[in-house]
């Protein structure tokens, strides 16, 4: 072969190769506890720029039943929060106090009651860098405190 028909070859192997590992991509798994005493173990969650997806997996540390100590998780821009606790409480508890299909919810998890676990992954096409994000319980009464800042980048 000629040097003319092996360079090109070699570079769309190389094209190959970057589209194939942009493809599969990287997810980046974040573990997080929530107790009784409506505290998260984690009040802040860091994603790295390389990261082409999250998963959270959240842990109800607790021994009290959802209908009464119920937590999820919620990621919503900052300038959403105070809204979207209003909107989860006309969701309720059958909806885990999330407003179904509402877009200013960038991810959320199930309701769950002592013992539980739940999990929850998004693409981080869903972040900008640099952006300004909350994770909180919605459920209510929750958010006030049991809540963080995400970041991504």
């Amino acid at each position: 072969m000629t040097h003319a028909k092996i360079v090109p070859m070699l570079a769309a192997f190389a094209m190959l190769a970057g589209f194939s590992s942009i493809a599969a991509g990287k997810t980046c798994t974040v573990e997080l506890q929530g107790t009784d005493q409506m505290k998260y173990d984690k009040d802040s969650i860091a994603i790295a720029a390389d990261c082409t997806e999250v998963e959270i997996k959240l842990k109800h540390a607790g021994a009290l039943p959802k209908t009464s100590m119920g937590h999820n998780w919620v990621l919503a821009e900052s300038a959403d929060f105070n809204a979207l606790t209003t909107a989860g409480l006309t969701a309720g508890p059958d909806q885990s106090y999330v407003p179904k299909g509402d877009k200013r919810v960038l991810a959320n998890t199930k309701l769950i009651g002592g013992g539980e676990s739940t999990s929850v992954k998004f693409p981080t096409s869903k972040l900008k860098k640099g952006g300004d994000y909350l994770f909180f319980c919605s459920f209510p009464g929750h958010w006030a405190q049991m809540k963080g800042k995400l970041t991504f980048g």
